[in-house]
């Protein structure tokens, strides 16, 4: 077997071999846009920018090429979205099953992690990562009010939600 058909054997089906991995940043900055416009039209501004960020987090396990991002992206979300709705349902089975104490346990360490993260960042990723999630400014405000390009805010959040992702998964 020569080298190139065993590599092309690692590869998932309908892959070339000379396509290039996925690149995370690069299908944030050419569709971040487009997919907060799906979800806000789906669940509304507040979920769409929740769900947005989950679909990151999930896709950045990809490790091959994507033919077609927009409909991975949809599809991952559209998964996350179905997994949120899941949860909610089964919340009040957990409060009564273990009492409202280990749901608020469960809520505070879970909290405690996110807050630990968001302030393990460096500075200039923090200060972005709050300014959007948090203070709920948009990337162009954010960019105005700090003295960056809309460009440089992008790849800092999409550094921090890379960061913040590799921590909870842990």
């Amino acid at each position: 077997m020569s080298a190139s058909k065993s590599s092309a054997a690692l590869l998932p089906p309908g892959v070339a071999e000379d396509e290039p991995p996925f690149d995370l940043d690069l299908v944030h900055r050419e569709h971040g846009h487009w997919l907060l416009s799906f979800l806000r039209r789906r669940f509304g501004l507040e979920a769409a920018e929740d769900l947005a960020q989950e679909t990151y987090v999930r896709a950045a396990s990809a490790k091959a090429a994507i033919r077609n991002p927009r409909a991975f992206l949809a599809k991952v979300a559209l998964n996350a979205a179905r997994n949120q709705a899941r949860a909610r349902a089964a919340r009040p089975r957990l409060v009564s099953d273990h009492g409202a104490q280990g749901a608020q346990a469960a809520d505070q360490a879970e909290r405690l992690i996110l807050k630990e993260t968001i302030l393990a960042l460096p500075p200039k990723l923090r200060d972005v990562f709050l300014l959007s999630r948090y203070a709920g400014l948009t990337y162009a405000e954010i960019a105005a009010r700090r003295g960056l390009s809309v460009k440089t805010v992008e790849d800092r959040m999409s550094k921090a939600l890379k960061i913040c992702a590799a921590r909870m998964r842990d």
